[in-house]
């Protein structure tokens, strides 16, 4: 598939659903083409210990991720690259645009329920779900992951966006919390691209973020997150 834009991206990661959101209002306004592909924070933490590394939380919802990512490699072997995108679209509508995940057990997102209700949305078979479980695709998704790593280097998280492709450079993010309004949406990717487009550019980068504005954080579009400082794309606890 030939695109404007390769977004590798974890659906249980909101800041890669929060930058999607920005992709989409984009693609939009610049007829863009975007191929959707997959990355698995579970696969490459797979190294790491956990239990040092990060939140309690976090594994079941890597875990979870990675099951809907065998999902929609289901999906995409027998529907076509075409049909990720609205099921990601779908995905992300269940698991950051419903309240707060507060009090949910972890790795609530990765169930059959939520699956099949977002496979239908997006107008595909309900059946995919049993995907979930398939852990014959996780080479395939492994090897994208790898693929995303190998255009960005290691030290990143998700989403990573690839620039015109085959040939344009590739990066982590752009990691918002806040999703621009439709004016600011392509003043703030043309900066972007103006980056991206100079060889010599390597990295922007700070910690610190805002929780998104998401209902899944409890946080609404008219007020900001709380501050917390993120390592490497992800929340880890402090040493």
């Amino acid at each position: 598939m030939n695109s404007d834009i390769n977004f590798y991206f974890d659906p249980i990661c909101p800041f890669a659903w929060m930058t999607s959101k920005w992709v989409r209002l984009v693609q939009a306004q610049r007829d863009y083409t975007v191929d959707w592909r997959f990355i698995s924070l579970r696969l490459i933490n797979a190294h790491l210990d956990y239990d040092t590394h990060f939140p309690p939380e976090y594994p079941a919802q890597h875990t979870a991720g990675l099951r809907l990512l065998r999902v929609a490699s289901a999906v995409r072997e027998q529907h076509g690259r075409e049909a990720i995108g609205p099921l990601y679209a779908a995905l992300g509508a269940r698991v950051f645009e419903a309240a707060s995940d507060e009090g949910k057990t972890p790795g609530w997102q990765g169930t059959p329920g939520l699956a099949a209700d977002a496979l239908a949305e997006a107008g595909l078979p309900t059946s995919l779900a049993d995907a979930l479980d398939d852990a014959s695709r996780d080479s395939e998704i492994q090897a994208e992951s790898d693929e995303a790593l190998s255009l960005t280097g290691k030290d990143v998280g998700t989403p990573i966006i690839h620039f015109e492709p085959p040939h344009g450079v590739a990066f982590f993010g752009p990691v918002i919390s806040r999703l621009p309004d439709e004016e600011q949406a392509g003043q703030l990717w043309d900066h972007v691209v103006g980056l991206a487009r100079f060889p010599g550019f390597a990295e922007l980068k700070r910690s610190l973020r805002e929780r998104p504005q998401l209902p899944s954080f409890g946080v609404t579009a008219q007020e900001p997150g709380i501050t917390e400082d993120w390592h490497a794309g992800s929340r880890r606890l402090k040493k």
